[in-house]
């Protein structure tokens, strides 16, 4: 997949391309489903398939203080359309001069004329230009009266039927798939019901840094992930899940977010103990500068204060008996 990150990156004369637009935010089911339909339209006229998002996300811009956490990180946001199949994509960064463009002259000056766009898939709420004021009928008003085609994706509505009903479902209104409820579901430590929504686990991802040493000292050394790492991470808890190292492999693993509030002073962070590791493996596991990704799997408990650390350590003890437990049964 080419992936450009500016206007001037795309070749000359690209086209003609199917394309869509949007934030992409967690690119969960409901954005798998539109990019899905913009990989088929483009292969079945023998075209090529774009498409194109922004950083920073517009909300940091706007509400540069009071802007929703993010989901995933721009790598693993490019990561995740790749997967879908699409051809290319074009990250623009967003800016005010940006945000105040007609939604003719940002479709003609950003779409049509440097991707060769005839045909344009976007979702049902698709907002675009200045103000949000251009929709899906301004787009097929301006596909008329300049040649492109415009594809409407309906909402992505109906969740897997196993019983377990995800955080703010309750109402037809709010089954519709959305960064906004993926987030929500999060915040309640709903990991599960975040993968649901997703398509996949939620992860965070970061460098490995030094920490107290206190998990080395209990018997169980953590990879403490770095304050500034990308995504949302979830509510306080123990969690079983999955670390990714540099290398790419994957290795079972507890989670723990939170400030740990049997000792003092402790700031919020993630920690990931590795579980089970080879013996040949146990003295030379250095994941330290390594950028990791940590996956949720399933919340196992929220973050409790325990009196005196043999306590602590024999919750931790069956933290990892039910972790293995679930990742076996995820395997």
């Amino acid at each position: 997949m080419f992936r450009w990150r500016d206007l001037s990156d795309v070749p000359p004369g690209f086209g003609p391309s199917v394309v869509t637009i949007g934030n992409f935010d967690g690119v969960h089911r409901g954005h798998q489903q539109v990019i899905r339909q913009l990989v088929d339209c483009a292969r079945g006229r023998g075209w090529t398939s774009v498409v194109v998002t922004f950083d920073p996300h517009p909300a940091q811009v706007h509400r540069p203080d009071s802007h929703p956490g993010l989901i995933m990180g721009t790598e693993d946001k490019l990561d995740a359309i790749e997967r879908t199949g699409a051809d290319a994509v074009l990250v623009l960064e967003y800016t005010l001069e940006v945000a105040a463009r007609t939604t003719e002259e940002f479709v003609l000056g950003t779409l049509v004329r440097p991707l060769g766009a005839r045909c344009l898939v976007v979702g049902s709420d698709t907002r675009l230009g200045q103000g949000n004021s251009g929709n899906v009928d301004t787009l097929r008003d301006l596909g008329e009266r300049h040649g492109f085609e415009v594809r409407v994706v309906d909402d992505l509505v109906d969740l897997p039927e196993d019983g377990h009903e995800p955080p703010g479902a309750a109402g037809a209104g709010q089954r519709r798939c959305s960064s906004t409820w993926i987030r929500a579901c999060l915040q309640a430590g709903d990991v599960h019901a975040a993968a649901r929504l997703l398509g996949r686990n939620h992860r965070v991802r970061g460098e490995v840094v030094h920490g107290a040493a206190r998990g080395r000292e209990l018997g169980y050394p953590t990879a403490n992930l770095s304050p500034d790492a990308e995504g949302f991470v979830p509510a306080d808890g123990v969690y079983a899940g999955w670390l990714v190292d540099g290398h790419g492999t994957r290795w079972p693993t507890a989670i723990s977010v939170g400030s740990n509030p049997t000792f003092e002073n402790v700031p919020r962070q993630v920690e990931a103990h590795v579980i089970d590791r080879p013996r040949e493996r146990i003295e030379d596991f250095d994941l330290y500068g390594q950028n990791v990704a940590v996956e949720f799997v399933e919340r196992l408990r929220g973050m409790v204060a325990y009196e005196g650390v043999d306590k602590l350590v024999a919750q931790m003890d069956d933290d990892v008996r039910r972790t293995r437990e679930i990742l076996a049964a995820e395997s």
